[in-house]
């Protein structure tokens, strides 16, 4: 499966919801998500129109390293 290319920060922020993320702060065009399933994790989301694909893949891992899936997993998951 590939990486999303027309994806956006807050669709990206939408998804995450599902994954028990929360809104912690923003501040300028970064939101600040935190989690507590599976252990405390925090990530930083650009509201970036679209996002590059780079950096959504590197976020993506980070995600799916926590969550102990696949970043295809974590693609379906999100609804990306």
């Amino acid at each position: 499966m590939k990486i999303p290319r027309d994806c956006t920060g807050l669709e990206l922020v939408r998804g995450l919801r599902r994954l028990g993320y929360e809104k912690r702060r923003q501040s300028g065009s970064h939101i600040q998500l935190t989690t507590q399933r599976g252990g405390e994790h925090h990530l930083t989301v650009p509201d970036h129109c679209p996002l590059k694909v780079g950096l959504l893949h590197g976020l993506l891992k980070d995600i799916a390293a926590h969550h102990h899936l696949t970043v295809e997993q974590l693609v379906r998951e999100l609804g990306l």
